[in-house]
Parts: structure tokens; sequence; C-alpha cells
């Protein structure tokens, strides 16, 4: 069974369980790297009668950083990347909602990596709701943006020998978003 669009409105928390906050990161400059974050939490108020009225916000554990390499996931938790000791969390939280067609939403807000705050815009896909076996509302949503990794102060990098770099400057952040109405 699915609601309408103004029966969704109220308060949300995502489900890590069904959830996904992943990355992909060009290595060598001839394949990508993919991983994600095993640790977030996330709220969001949906507002289905006026969606530009909506809210999020997410907290991802920089420490739980997984590329499928234990080697490299201890080098991007240091100081040359995320510095997960000195700076455990990843923040974003929204400003604005733009509605741009009935199923995809535009959703600007302050993404904070290593202490640097920079404005960001995700465009989403509204994918649907569902009511659960447990009579749980849930709502889907994925969506994606590219950063620049060095305008967060995430810089290191490494030269080929035969040119070019070990690891691109873009990322390519990745929401795989299951959230539960609450109340």
């Amino acid at each position: 069974m699915t609601v309408s669009l103004p029966e969704l409105t109220g308060d949300y928390v995502l489900d890590p369980a069904h959830s996904r906050i992943g990355f992909v990161a060009r290595h060598a400059m001839v394949t990508k790297v993919r991983g994600s974050f095993g640790q977030f939490e996330g709220t969001a108020h949906l507002d289905g009668a006026d969606p530009t009225r909506s809210s999020g916000q997410v907290v991802i554990k920089a420490e739980s950083i997984d590329s499928g390499v234990e080697q490299r996931d201890q080098h991007l938790r240091t100081n040359d990347f995320l510095d997960a000791p000195n700076f455990p969390d990843i923040t974003f939280r929204s400003t604005s909602v733009e509605v741009v067609s009935e199923t995809d939403y535009r959703v600007t807000g302050d993404l904070t990596i290593k202490d640097t705050t920079r404005p960001v815009t995700i465009d989403f896909e509204y994918t649907g709701n569902a009511v659960d076996p447990y009579g749980n509302l849930r709502v889907g949503l994925e969506g994606s943006v590219t950063i620049s990794r060095k305008d967060f102060g995430v810089t290191w990098n490494a030269a080929l020998e035969g040119g070019g770099v070990l690891v691109g400057d873009k990322v390519v952040l990745e929401f795989d978003i299951s959230a539960i109405k609450q109340g």
C-alpha cells in the first residue's frame, strides 16, 4: 500500500540497515574505487503539501569508511584524507529544497568534511513509499553529488610515473535512502 504525497508529511529517521551512503573516486587515472560508510544517522522532516518546506540532516562517522581494502581504509582515515581521529563526523544539513518534477528534488545544504563547510546541491529522486510488514511507513530517495575533495582540505596525492596523479579530485557521493516515519 502506498500513500499520497500530502500523507507523507511528518518526521523521519534514516534506516541504516536499508540505506547506503557511498562514494566513487578515480584511482590511478584509469579506474574507479567504490566504497561506503557503515555508520551514519539522519533525520528528515517531509512536507508533502509543500516539499520546499522539507528538511534533512545526516551525520556520517568518518572512521566507518569501507572501500573493501583495509590498508587503503586505514590510510583514508588519516590526516592525508578524512582525519577521522580529529574530525569524526562528516555532516550534511539542508538549507533549501527545490521541486524539479513530480519525483525529482534538488536539495541544497551545507556539507562539512574535516571542519570545512561548503554548500552543495544534491539531486534526489523520490523512489516511492510503502508500509512494511511491521506497519512502518517508509519513503525511498536516491541521489548523488560530485564534489571536489580539495574544496574540503583533502589534498593528499602522489604523482604517477607516466603523468597524472594517483587519486582524482572529483568524488561522487551517493545516497540510497530508506527512511521510516516516526509517530
